[in-house]
C-alpha cells in the first residue's frame, strides 16, 4: 500500500516531528502554569534525562534499525497475526491495535513494579526527584531494549496495520510527555479529561515517594485499565504540591539526576520496597485509616 510505503519512508520524521512539537508545547505550558515547585536545577536534570533519550534512540536504532515499524510491516507480508487471519475491516484493524497494544503497556508497567529484578531497571524512571516533561521519556537502556523486545512479539501475535503502530508509538510519546509535564489543570477539566486520557495528575501520583501510591495509576495513555483492574487512585495523601516525587532509596541528585548514576542504578543497592506487595499496600491504608 502506498500509504505503509510513505510511512516506512518518513517513520522517523514522523515520529521526531512529534515529539519535537509537543516537546515544546508542554516545556512552555510548564513555564506558564507549573503545578509544583521544581527542586533541582532544571539545566542538570533536563541535560541529563534527554542526554539518556538521545543514548537510548542511538542504541535502539543500532539494535533494530526498521524499529516496530519494520517488525509490523514484515508480519503483514508474512501473513502473521491474529488481524490478518480473520478479515477485518481496516479501521477497525487500527483501533483495536492501538487499544491492544496501549493495554499490553499497561500490563508490561505492572511487571517491571512486580518483579524484583526489573523493578532494578524501572527505578531509573521514578528515582527522578522531580516531575516534568523529561521525566516521560527517561529509562535505562536495558528496560527500553526489554521493551522493544515486547513489543516485537505483540505486533508478531496481533498482525497490526502498519499505520496503527505509527499512531500508537506518536500517541505513546505523546502522552507520556503530556502527562508526566508539571503543568497545572483546571481540576473539573481534569475530572472529566481523565475519563478517555491519563492526566498529569493522575498519573503524578504514580511517581510518590509512598509505596502504594507507586503502585497505582499505571496507565500512560488510555485511564481505563486502572480502573478495570483495581490499581486506580484519586488523588495523593500528601496532595500534588506536597507529596514527595521519588523512591526513598536515592535521594542524592548525583546519583538520581546524572546520568552516570542512573545507568549504574541497577546494579547497586538492594531491592526494598515498592516492588509489588498486596499485603503491604494494605497494612499501609489500615494504618492511614486509623489516624
Amino acid at each position: 500500500m502506498a500509504i505503509d510505503e510513505f510511512i516506512m519512508s518518513n517513520e522517523v520524521i514522523i515520529r521526531l516531528s512529534f515529539f519535537l512539537g509537543i516537546f515544546v508545547v508542554m516545556a512552555i505550558w510548564e513555564y506558564i502554569a507549573p503545578r509544583r515547585a521544581l527542586t533541582v536545577s532544571k539545566v542538570v536534570r533536563w541535560s541529563n534525562n534527554l542526554g539518556l533519550v538521545f543514548l537510548n534512540s542511538f542504541i535502539l536504532r543500532l539494535l533494530f534499525p526498521a524499529a516496530a515499524v519494520g517488525m509490523a510491516a514484515f508480519v503483514n507480508e508474512q501473513g502473521w497475526g491474529l488481524l490478518n487471519y480473520f478479515e477485518v475491516s481496516p479501521v477497525f484493524a487500527i483501533f483495536i491495535s492501538v487499544v491492544v497494544m496501549d493495554c499490553i503497556i499497561y500490563l508490561q508497567h505492572v511487571m517491571v513494579h512486580a518483579v524484583p529484578v526489573l523493578w532494578r531497571l524501572h527505578r531509573v524512571h521514578h528515582a527522578d526527584l522531580d516531575y516534568d516533561v523529561t521525566t516521560g521519556a527517561r529509562f535505562h537502556p536495558i528496560e527500553i531494549i526489554l521493551s522493544m523486545l515486547i513489543k516485537f512479539a505483540t505486533i508478531m501475535l496481533l498482525g497490526p496495520p502498519v499505520v496503527a503502530v505509527v499512531i500508537f508509538e506518536v500517541m505513546l510519546n505523546a502522552t507520556a510527555m503530556f502527562n508526566h509535564s508539571n503543568v497545572r489543570l483546571n481540576l473539573t477539566l481534569d475530572k472529566f479529561l481523565r475519563l478517555l486520557l491519563v492526566t498529569p495528575d493522575m498519573h503524578r501520583i504514580h511517581h510518590s515517594v509512598e509505596d502504594d501510591e507507586t503502585n497505582s495509576n499505571f496507565g500512560f495513555s488510555l485511564p481505563w485499565w486502572d480502573r478495570l483492574f483495581g490499581t486506580y487512585r484519586d488523588q495523593p495523601r500528601a496532595g500534588h504540591e506536597n507529596m514527595v516525587i521519588g523512591i526513598r532509596t536515592f535521594r542524592e541528585p548525583r546519583m538520581s539526576s546524572w546520568i552516570s548514576g542512573m545507568l549504574i542504578m541497577p546494579f547497586i543497592g538492594k531491592v526494598s520496597g515498592y516492588a509489588i506487595n498486596r499485603r503491604e499496600w494494605n497494612q499501609q491504608e489500615e494504618t492511614d485509616d486509623k489516624k
